[in-house]
């Protein structure tokens, strides 16, 4: 199982290639980027990626409301040249308030573009061409769309944790990024879902790369306290909300791994043994330089055991 980090973009761009190439000298084997309204994150990934050779990169994750697959399939594909094959293409529903307020775009019918975006993207990663006309989205290549050099055809994982996406993701996608969902609720819901999906669309077992809030500390309260503000921002979204109710957690600080060694380790093995094909620790730095390089020591070392 390989083990990545997701780094905070309240950086400036030197100080995220710095990061990462800290990450890679721990032994950690990807880095990810959010996309928000701030950077361009599979331009942000490239650029990573290109300077710090051997690390995978990817993005967690693109909304495809206010995107279109002709264009996010060319930055996609440019990443995946510029970093030699190690770019992931990660893409998400998005949320009411995000879309329709930043926007102005009505969030309608989410699953059903998102099965169109993966439908229509597809064929321009694997080919450069398509020629698709659904309900929702058109992409017609009446020019060339394919990019020299990116190869292998980029993965495309999608944020799925509800029935529906995850039914779409296990037909179209390479596989899922589930945020704030435990053990218990990949291993009784979300892997099985998924799966279940791939199966029948004839798909090989998707990746579920679980993305993990985690810190390793001697000042597990203070951290706590840290990741019960910093989280809070996914309580207001109902499918968080579930989610983190189907891992047993109440708040989405609950979901959060905090603790020595011995306690994050076990917490991984959990994860792993749920289902999980990779892990992803987000939000290392809670608890400040010493534990963000602690945490990561960590994980290196899970990586390569």
């Amino acid at each position: 199982m390989t083990i990545g980090v997701a780094l905070n973009l309240q950086n400036p761009i030197d100080t995220l290639v710095g990061l990462a190439r800290e990450a890679r000298q721990a032994g950690l084997r990807s880095a990810w980027f959010g996309q928000t309204f701030s950077y361009d994150s599979p331009a942000l990934a490239a650029i990573v990626g290109r300077e710090v050779p051997g690390l995978q990169v990817g993005t967690a994750a693109i909304p495809v409301f206010g995107r279109h697959p002709l264009i996010v399939a060319g930055q996609a594909q440019t990443a995946q040249a510029a970093t030699g094959g190690r770019y992931h293409l990660g893409l998400a529903l998005g949320t009411r308030h995000l879309t329709e307020t930043g926007f102005g775009i009505p969030y309608e019918r989410p699953v059903g573009r998102l099965r169109e975006f993966l439908t229509a993207l597809r064929p321009l990663l694997d080919t450069g061409s398509a020629d698709f006309h659904g309900e929702l989205l058109t992409a017609t290549t009446v020019l060339p769309a394919s990019v020299p050099g990116a190869e292998p055809p980029v993965p495309v994982l999608v944020a799925a944790m509800g029935p529906q996406a995850l039914r779409v993701s296990g037909e179209l996608a390479d596989g899922i990024l589930p945020l704030l969902a435990g053990p218990r609720a990949l291993a009784d819901h979300i892997v099985p879902a998924v799966t279940a999906a791939a199966e029948v669309a004839g798909r090989p077992a998707p990746r579920v790369v679980a993305f993990v809030p985690g810190v390793v500390t001697a000042d597990v309260e203070a951290v706590r306290e840290a990741a019960t503000e910093t989280l809070s921002f996914y309580e207001r979204f109902p499918s968080y909300q579930r989610v983190i109710e189907l891992s047993g957690g109440t708040r989405a600080a609950d979901l959060a791994v905090i603790g020595d060694e011995e306690t994050v380790a076990a917490e991984v093995r959990r994860y792993r043994e749920a289902g999980a094909t990779e892990v992803v620790f987000t939000a290392t730095d809670l608890g400040g330089e010493a534990d963000q390089r602690r945490t990561w020591k960590l994980l290196g070392r899970l990586a390569d055991g």
